[in-house]
């Protein structure tokens, strides 16, 4: 499976897709990278006069990058009709994202067995920095 036929199957679309890249994934984690883009909704009400990305969003894009991505990688032809749940977050987050940054997330596999993925997630921004970090958990069940 290459990494378009995974961006295809994501259960997301615009506004809500944070997936602009999947530029590695195998086995053992997924690495992406997302482009908030400064017209996104939440930014009008997040913080007036100096917009910051929110925390859930990043989360998310997290999630999307590195829970989702690897989840249909390693489901592969089973994930017709699957069923998607993200089940528990445990992040640090480190520094703001701000719109028009590009941020780049590193998920590694914890363990992926009946059904439930667990990956340790990493953001970095384009300086390299890391943004924000954590243990994101979710269940893949493949419809029979």
């Amino acid at each position: 499976m290459n990494v378009t036929d995974i961006i295809a199957q994501l259960p997301y679309s615009k506004p809500f897709l944070f997936v602009d890249e999947l530029l590695h994934v195998d086995e053992n984690g997924s690495i992406g990278t997302y482009t908030f883009d400064e017209n996104l909704d939440f930014y009008k009400g997040h913080f007036k006069e100096k917009p910051v990305t929110p925390g859930v969003i990043l989360t998310e894009t997290m999630a999307q990058i590195g829970l989702v991505c690897l989840g249909i990688y390693l489901l592969n032809n089973e994930l017709k009709n699957t069923q998607i749940a993200f089940t528990s977050a445990d992040m640090q987050f480190l520094k703001p994202v701000y719109p028009r940054e590009k941020v780049t997330v590193i998920s590694q596999k914890v363990y992926f067995r009946f059904g439930k993925l667990k990956c340790n997630i990493m953001m970095k921004n384009e300086a390299e920095q890391e943004v924000c970090r954590g243990t994101l958990a979710g269940i893949l069940i493949p419809e029979l």
